[in-house]
């Protein structure tokens, strides 16, 4: 079963992501798909081709795991 989470990196905005498994307390580096900002929008530091990235937990400040009610909100149409 795969979640979507919102990752949250201290000095930068949050990136929106699907995780495999939820990290658990013994994990240093976390992988994600398909990363991408909130908005929709490319991360710029990280290639357009690229479908899975490993990030350090411990340059994470914390993780929402997203319902698929917010999925849908963050996703949806712009005028709603």
């Amino acid at each position: 079963m795969s979640y979507q989470i919102i990752v949250h990196i201290p000095n930068s905005e949050p990136i929106i992501a699907e995780v495999e498994e939820l990290p658990s307390l013994d994990d240093t580096i976390i992988k994600i798909k398909n990363p991408t900002y909130v908005d929709g929008k490319e991360i710029p530091y990280i290639q357009k081709e690229t479908i899975t990235v490993y990030w350090p937990v411990n340059r994470i400040s914390f993780i929402e795991v997203v319902t698929e009610e917010k999925s849908e909100k963050i996703f949806g149409f712009v005028r709603e």
